[in-house]
């Protein structure tokens, strides 16, 4: 298991990552709210209510009583809920690490509609895969995954230092680590039934589609965006 850390790739444009650091702070306010402090029962009532439902968006019919917004709007709400406190930091860990070099090639604002449109294809991904599905999808893998997308393109060299079983600290160009990770994403698709289903392989991919797709045509800065 690689776990990473931090990475060698310097601000270029911005002096500080506010639009990251504040996807990252509500992230974790929400998840304080609706699951560390309220309880399991509260966090599945939000998942249920804000959480992507691919058969209730699909036949426009709610599968359960509480529905506090248009199922629309869950594309954008599932991208700030979480599951649990090692979906939270894991997710967030890497959103802090790639997520700031992103926002310094794509401006605040546009980070910002990168971002949540990829987490929108993550969600369309799932989606088309599991059209049926009557389970809420939640978290912000998607999004974040199109953010490792961007990152694959535009800093495939720059050095990741991820830890190997927890312990050994090694560093990795970006190609590789993130080259890893998505081929890790489609090995997983082939678990046996009942390994891994939790977790929404699909959305993963999507949103690191979206990433590599909409950073060929994105409005970037050229200083910021300098492959090291």
């Amino acid at each position: 298991m690689l776990i990473p850390i931090r990475d060698d790739n310097p601000l270029r444009l911005i002096r500080f990552q506010m639009v990251t650091a504040t996807l990252i702070a509500i992230n974790t306010l929400i998840f304080l709210f609706t699951g560390a402090v309220a309880g399991e029962q509260a966090l599945m009532g939000t998942a249920l209510g804000f959480g992507v439902i691919p058969i209730e968006l699909l036949q426009a019919t709610a599968t359960h009583s509480f529905q506090p917004v248009p199922e629309s709007l869950t594309l954008i709400t599932y991208q700030f809920l979480h599951g649990s406190w090692l979906h939270l930091i894991s997710n967030m860990l890497i959103l802090w690490i790639l997520g700031d070099n992103i926002e310094d090639a794509f401006g605040h604002i546009g980070f910002l509609v990168f971002y949540l449109i990829c987490g929108v294809a993550a969600a369309a991904a799932h989606i088309l895969m599991s059209p049926g599905s009557n389970v809420p999808l939640v978290g912000a893998s998607g999004a974040i995954a199109g953010v490792m997308g961007a990152y694959l393109l535009m800093y495939p060299k720059a050095r990741i230092t991820a830890l190997l079983g927890m312990i050994i600290p090694f560093r990795v160009p970006a190609f590789i680590f993130l080259g890893g990770w998505i081929i890790m994403q489609f090995i997983s698709l082939r678990a046996p039934v009942g390994e891994g289903q939790a977790v929404a392989w699909w959305a993963h991919i999507g949103g690191f589609a979206a990433g590599l797709l909409l950073t060929l045509v994105w409005p970037t800065r050229r200083s910021a965006s300098a492959t090291v």
